[in-house]
């Protein structure tokens, strides 16, 4: 009997293996690192140029792809129509990162702030609001984005989130004030399990994703920087053969998914950084078209349902006229046509 090549291979053979699939992940690290260094002035440039055109980011998301689309609920769409200005995507570990002597950079690109900015509105009280996500490492080897939940101050009976944003809110605040970050004998622990039963990022309002915290668990700075060292130092003893067994650390984490408001938000934050964000002009152009395109279908359908109540879309003409220039017709206040939720 033959036996394969790959059974006979030495185990280490596969750890080595999964060990350049880690230096392959390092390099595209580096490569985020590099292309942020290398597009922030193209990046200024678009901003100028943007800020000029009325309803920019709005058109943006209402093109944007179904990871994003999918959370964007028509009252978002109303709110991002009338009064969003603006959206940012910084990697700031990067940006705060001056180097070490020896001109060697070590924040983490992966690491991201995603900025909304807005006009005065009816809605909540802030200009700006700023999800902050650091990309961290576990001490069972866990990598992946957290996020500390923001706080908006929702105007009297303006709130789409039902409750969710503050829960979590107070979720976290009774947690840091107990300096257990995953402490779960508390009232607020089960109000936040009890809210989320009913109400989550995927049917209440995109604003949900302000109060992500993590997909699995947080992850302070500290747990991270040793998880990181302690990771360090077991490629070393891969490269010299003297790696020690690994011990499980016991898995219970599945609890924290009761009480996150946005169980996505990570890959939601990813979306947007890496697709929206550097895609933004091409989603524009995309509305811009399905805009003209549309044109005459809603034309036909105001013949056909003259003197009939609207069915509740959100009108996207009056925002881009014709041959791309902005309107300024008496409609073009009004938000842009949201696409019906299947």
């Amino acid at each position: 009997m033959v036996t394969s090549s790959a059974e006979e291979a030495d185990p280490v053979t596969y750890e080595e293996l999964a060990d350049i699939e880690r230096e392959f992940d390092d390099l595209d690290v580096e490569i985020i690192r590099k292309q942020y260094l290398l597009s922030k002035d193209l990046y200024a440039k678009r901003k100028t140029v943007i800020s000029k055109i009325p309803k920019f980011w709005a058109l943006v998301l209402e093109a944007a792809p179904p990871e994003i689309d999918r959370y964007i609920q028509p009252s978002d769409s109303e709110i991002f129509a009338e009064c969003l200005t603006g959206i940012t995507v910084d990697r700031f570990e990067i940006a705060a990162d001056e180097g070490d002597a020896n001109g060697s950079m070590t924040g983490d690109p992966r690491s991201v702030s995603i900025t909304f900015e807005f006009s005065e509105n009816e809605w909540f009280k802030e200009t700006a609001l700023e999800k902050k996500l650091w990309w961290r490492r576990a001490n069972d080897g866990w990598t992946g984005l957290v996020s500390e939940p923001v706080r908006v101050h929702w105007k009297k009976g303006k709130d789409p989130t039902k409750g969710l944003m503050d829960g979590a809110i107070r979720l976290w605040e009774a947690r840091k004030k107990a300096g257990d970050m995953r402490k779960r004998d508390l009232p607020e622990f089960d109000h936040m399990a009890q809210i989320t039963e009913t109400w989550n990022g995927d049917n209440t309002t995109f604003f949900t994703w302000f109060a992500f915290v993590s997909s699995r668990r947080w992850v302070s700075e500290e747990e991270s920087r040793n998880a990181v060292e302690a990771e360090a130092a077991r490629r070393k003893e891969v490269q010299t053969g003297t790696e020690k067994l690994k011990v499980d650390l016991p898995e219970d984490d599945e609890l924290e998914g009761q009480v996150e408001a946005h169980e996505d938000g990570d890959g939601l934050a990813t979306v947007i950084a890496e697709d929206l964000w550097p895609s933004a002009i091409r989603y524009f152009t995309q509305a811009q078209e399905s805009a003209d395109l549309s044109d005459g279908e809603f034309e036909e359908d105001d013949e056909d349902d003259e003197g009939q109540p609207e069915d509740g879309g959100i009108n996207l003409r009056g925002l881009v006229a014709q041959g791309g220039e902005m309107s300024d017709v008496s409609d073009a206040h009004e938000p842009p046509r949201k696409k019906k939720k299947a």
